[in-house]
């Protein structure tokens, strides 16, 4: 090994000595827990060794209810979110007037605390003895009738769940595909008007397959971002996610950890394997489809 590789590693060293501590470490621990049966994190001890922890996880009906909840948010919010963030950025190269200023005012949601955005919903959705709120004033307005989106129906909640994972993670998306359109080659639009294409079929021809790398990008952490939510729906329902019927795997494993009932690292970390597999899984399968239909240059 020459001088030269022997630097490289000597300067890689502290990144994988923090990656050894604080990842591979934890993860090895997190499988090392989920097939301990009976462990007592007082006593530090266990009685045998199994799956009967997945078991119990995978039939315990606040983990089923948390996976139904954390499955509709991803199928809803990923495809709608990064949809309306392309609508918008195209809106927004087609604006050469005030466009850093609409860009900015996109982007200030991202860069607002989750927790106090959070707090800003639930004022807006919650009826409270005073007042339907705003929301509610609205749908009165047009005729409708009033809903507790907070403390009501199933439904309702997870609507308001769903707008407001849209309303967080947008900015991000509409940042990152404005980049990506204002990189597209002008020459490729040139050529496309003096051949008489419309707009429409240089917009389906042209620039969709120019960004679809990014669109891929924005989809694959979308749907680990939205496997991962708990503090978007803490703000809004509380800490008592399973008295309102909207925790999810996240938070399920953190009430089997730290919450009133918790206590069971093993459960705990059952469930964040099952997380770690399903994240795994569908990340999988997106880069296998993007290997096969994105443009790569």
């Amino acid at each position: 090994m020459n001088t030269r590789s022997m630097k490289g590693w000597l300067y890689l060293i502290p990144a994988m000595a923090f990656l050894g501590v604080f990842v591979v470490y934890p993860l090895f621990d997190v499988i090392v827990y989920s097939f301990e049966e009976g462990y007592n994190s007082a006593s530090q001890t266990f009685f045998g060794t199994g799956i009967y922890n997945f078991q119990y996880v995978l039939r315990d009906p606040y983990f089923i209810q948390a996976l139904k909840n954390t499955f509709i948010l991803v199928i809803v919010t990923v495809p709608l979110s990064t949809l309306l963030a392309l609508l918008i950025s195209v809106g927004l190269s087609s604006i050469k007037k005030l466009q850093e200023l609409y860009q900015t005012i996109f982007f200030l949601p991202y860069v607002t605390n989750t927790l106090a955005v959070g707090l800003v919903f639930m004022i807006l959705f919650q009826k409270t003895p005073y007042t339907d709120g705003f929301v509610n004033q609205i749908i009165h307005f047009f005729g409708g009738s009033t809903v507790d989106f907070i403390d009501g129906p199933y439904w309702a909640k997870m609507t308001v769940m769903c707008i407001y994972t849209i309303w967080v993670v947008m900015p991000f998306k509409i940042l990152i595909l404005t980049s990506a359109l204002a990189s597209v080659n002008p020459d490729y639009y040139k050529a496309a008007k003096v051949d008489g294409a419309s707009s429409w079929r240089i917009f389906y021809k042209i620039t969709l397959p120019m960004i679809s790398p990014m669109i891929f990008y924005l989809v694959i952490t979308g749907f680990i971002g939205a496997f991962k939510a708990y503090g978007d729906v803490v703000a809004i329902f509380g800490t008592n996610l399973n008295a309102a019927g909207m925790n999810t795997i996240v938070g399920y494993v953190y009430d089997m950890l730290y919450g009133d009932g918790g206590g069971y690292p093993s459960y705990a970390s059952a469930a964040a394997l099952v997380l770690f597999a399903i994240v795994l899984t569908i990340t999988c399968i997106n880069l296998l489809i993007q290997r096969r239909s994105v443009q790569t240059s």
